[in-house]
């Protein structure tokens, strides 16, 4: 009987423990769930931060500005300027080397032009020596070819004379064996003016 009596107390005990850690428990719940409710949202979406973020945004931007215009933008734009200059330097180096080479071109086609003259005033000066040399050839060939050929009408001359002399010496002789054979007295004086008679119309 006192062992049923003492099981019973202590489970009074045990079940006035739970209520009371419960009710703790709701309330901590409740305490909670009040301070979650209270808290605010992004800071971002709380009008009354506003005006203290609009200052610091403007103090950022203000510093992004001071930022760059000193240090950021005179390096880009001493690149740029580098740049500049390297590209207008290396356009001027190309037109420097254009002209160059449209000098060069006209000085080729100079040299060239006057290669061509030069070639042509050797050629027709060749020519006019060949041409001199050929006319003095020709000059001597011709005066070769008239003295030759005044010798040989001068041997042609006499040997025509004497050709005449022979037969006229022949004729002569003929004549008069011809007289003489036809029973004839032959005149030597007639014979030779007969003869030369003759001979003289055929000539």
């Amino acid at each position: 009987m006192a062992t049923e009596e003492h099981t019973a107390e202590g489970a009074e005990h045990a079940v006035d423990a739970a209520a009371t850690h419960g009710d703790a428990m709701a309330s901590h719940g409740a305490d909670a769930a009040g301070h979650a409710a209270d808290a605010p949202g992004m800071p971002q979406l709380d009008f009354s931060s506003w005006p203290n973020q609009i200052f610091w945004l403007i103090v950022t931007l203000i510093a992004i500005y001071f930022v760059l215009s000193r240090i950021a933008l005179p390096r880009i734009a001493a690149v740029l300027a580098e740049r500049a200059g390297t590209i207008t330097n290396d356009v001027a180096a190309a037109e420097e080397l254009k002209l160059k080479a449209v000098e060069a071109e006209k000085a080729y086609e100079k040299a060239l032009a006057d290669a061509r003259a030069e070639a042509q005033a050797i050629a027709a000066e060749a020519r006019a020596e060949v041409q001199k040399d050929v006319d003095a050839a020709i000059a001597k060939a011709d005066a070769e070819i008239a003295a030759r050929t005044a010798e040989a009408e001068v041997k042609i001359s006499e040997i025509r004379d004497s050709a005449m002399v022979s037969v006229e010496t022949v004729a002569k002789d003929t004549a008069g064996d011809i007289v003489a054979a036809l029973g004839g007295e032959a005149d030597a004086k007639a014979v030779n003016a007969a003869v030369e008679a003759r001979l003289k119309g055929v000539s």
